[in-house]
């Protein structure tokens, strides 16, 4: 898929891996829709820099945490950017939950942001995509969903579910449009991180490093542009982590 002149939309865009891809989306010419819920400056922040670079992005602020934002947020970045062509379902919410005491409310909070809003956009997005005879969505799910964290009981299982997402979707909206995902592991710093559990993830990685925020955003731009023949695979970029 030639990018130029085309919309993607990026949920959690604002900062980290999002705002790597939605870089790298606008370089290659794309109109980038930043979506972002609180980080305000931070998307204003990102919008300013693509726009300084010559690119074109807008920001749209969209609670995820309510799935009924789904269908305003799609048809605000319609109405400004034009038809979705790109969808990246990067937005999550990562916290411990210890089993102890995790409750009913952190389990729903966290599935719909990880799970049922990437199912709400890629339907609505994916439908409009395959009646336009052309698209392309990327899931950023976690290499958690085959080894998981200890004490993320909900996160882990929202990550295995956007596997089984992409495949399923794949097969959905087929053969027009193209589902992948890419599963991030020891890629930046945990935002709870310790020198000491930094350590360890080190320690068992084989390549010995963290990866990096354009490390991820590579894997999509594969998945996006590299091929049209790559369609409900999962994309690993863990440094070998996973080896272990």
């Amino acid at each position: 898929m030639n990018l130029r002149g085309r919309t993607a939309l990026v949920t959690g865009a604002a900062r980290r891996i999002g705002r790597a891809i939605a870089e790298d989306l606008a370089a290659a010419g794309a109109h980038v829709a930043i979506g972002h819920h609180t980080s305000v400056d931070e998307a204003e922040a990102v919008v300013a820099g693509i726009r300084a670079r010559g690119g074109t992005a807008e920001r749209f602020a969209a609670d995820l945490g309510d799935p009924c934002a789904v269908e305003a947020l799609a048809a605000a970045v319609a109405a400004r950017l034009g038809p979705v062509d790109v969808l990246v379902n990067n937005a999550s919410v990562f916290y411990r939950t210890p089993i102890d005491t995790l409750g009913e409310a952190e389990w729903d909070a966290i599935m719909t942001v990880n799970l049922k809003t990437p199912y709400l956009l890629s339907v609505t997005l994916g439908r409009a995509m395959r009646a336009r005879g052309a698209g392309k969505i990327v899931n950023l799910a976690d290499i958690a969903a085959d080894r998981p964290h200890p004490g993320y009981l909900p996160y882990n299982v929202s990550k295995a579910g956007i596997v089984a997402l992409t495949r399923s979707l794949a097969r959905e909206l087929a053969p027009a449009v193209q589902v992948n995902c890419v599963a991030p592991g020891p890629v930046l710093e945990a935002i709870d991180a310790t020198a000491e559990s930094t350590a360890a993830v080190l320690r068992r990685t084989p390549l010995g490093r963290l990866g990096t925020a354009a490390d991820v955003a590579a894997a999509v731009r594969f998945l996006r542009e590299g091929s049209d023949f790559v369609t409900g695979t999962t994309v690993v970029v863990d440094g070998g982590r996973a080896l272990d």
